[in-house]
């Protein structure tokens, strides 16, 4: 089998397994979630449930059986591709996600294009440079150091309450978007520059740029064309890092500025125990994962050549 048939295959395999180890973790710890997950189904307790209408419940879902039954059914509708059914929204758990899935790719895409432009333009115009590189670094550590929602609140103070440029809430239009993106990218954006002025610094003083400055190549020319390239690797490795920050940080974002989207889902789904859509959000984490580092090993070979024969 060719090598990069068989690293896919591979990565397949601990694809199947990152799914199946989420989906087990989820549901045990929903399973030990104190209360009757049949009341919980009816309406919460406001709901007054007779014991007829909860026995009912039960059996429909299956509660009476052992926990390993319901687990072995829990397994077979996954491999099925059937995430059940919402306690809450008495509608398929993949619609609810698919309803709720385009806002949150929307502001994670824009927050990612955002944070990694951020990155790589102040390392570019900071690298080796003492002054600069102070005040970014400043900057940098403020960023990092400062929580999403406390960034969304302070964008609001000042860009929609004070100057009235911004929506405060909502999703209407690309306007809507701006500042939740801001809020989201920012810490990314201190983390991934700083990685990569590091980079860039030890580029800059390898032979290959040296010889490039020596054949008459621009500053600028060296830094974008052969540093760059070079300065990229550690940034691809914390790629994966970024998107768990933009999957965590879309929760508190989404709340902060009342849009709609996955993170909106998962809190009201937490809050009401609605063990199919937590489930569901959870598996489909692990294999967004799962695919990012895929992607991310592929490009890791074509940013360097060095590394198109390693072992994966």
């Amino acid at each position: 089998m060719p090598t990069l048939a068989r690293r896919l295959s591979r990565r397949l395999a601990l694809t199947l397994i990152a799914m199946w180890g989420a989906a087990t973790l989820a549901f045990a710890g929903m399973r030990l979630v104190p209360g009757d997950p049949a009341r919980v189904i009816a309406g919460g307790v406001q709901a007054n449930a007779t014991p007829q209408v909860l026995d009912a419940i039960r059996d429909q879902y299956g509660l009476r059986e052992p926990v390993l039954v319901q687990y072995g059914v829990f397994l077979g509708r996954l491999l099925r591709g059937d995430l059940g059914e919402s306690y809450q929204l008495n509608q398929s758990v993949s619609g609810v996600i698919l309803d709720q899935l385009g806002p949150t790719v929307a502001l994670a895409a824009g927050a990612s294009a955002l944070g990694f432009s951020l990155a790589v333009g102040a390392a570019l115009l900071t690298a080796g440079r003492p002054g600069p590189r102070v005040v970014s670094r400043a900057l940098e550590f403020g960023s990092i150091s400062t929580p999403n929602f406390w960034i969304g609140i302070l964008l609001l103070a000042a860009f929609s309450f004070r100057l009235h440029w911004f929506p405060v809430i909502g999703d209407g239009g690309l306007s809507a978007l701006v500042l939740p993106w801001v809020a989201l990218a920012l810490p990314i954006a201190g983390v991934l520059a700083q990685v990569t002025r590091e980079g860039l610094e030890r580029a800059l003083g390898q032979p290959f740029a040296l010889t490039a400055r020596a054949r008459g190549a621009t500053e600028h020319r060296v830094r974008l064309r052969h540093a760059l390239r070079h300065a990229a690797l550690p940034v691809l490795t914390l790629s994966g890092w970024a998107l768990g920050e933009l999957l965590a940080g879309a929760v508190v974002v989404e709340t902060v500025f009342a849009r709609q989207g996955l993170g909106h889902v998962v809190v009201a789904a937490v809050r009401g125990r609605d063990f199919p859509v937590v489930t569901g959000v959870v598996v489909l984490s692990a294999l967004t994962f799962s695919l990012v580092n895929t992607a991310l090993d592929l490009l890791y070979r074509l940013v360097d050549p060095r590394m198109r024969q390693a072992a994966l």
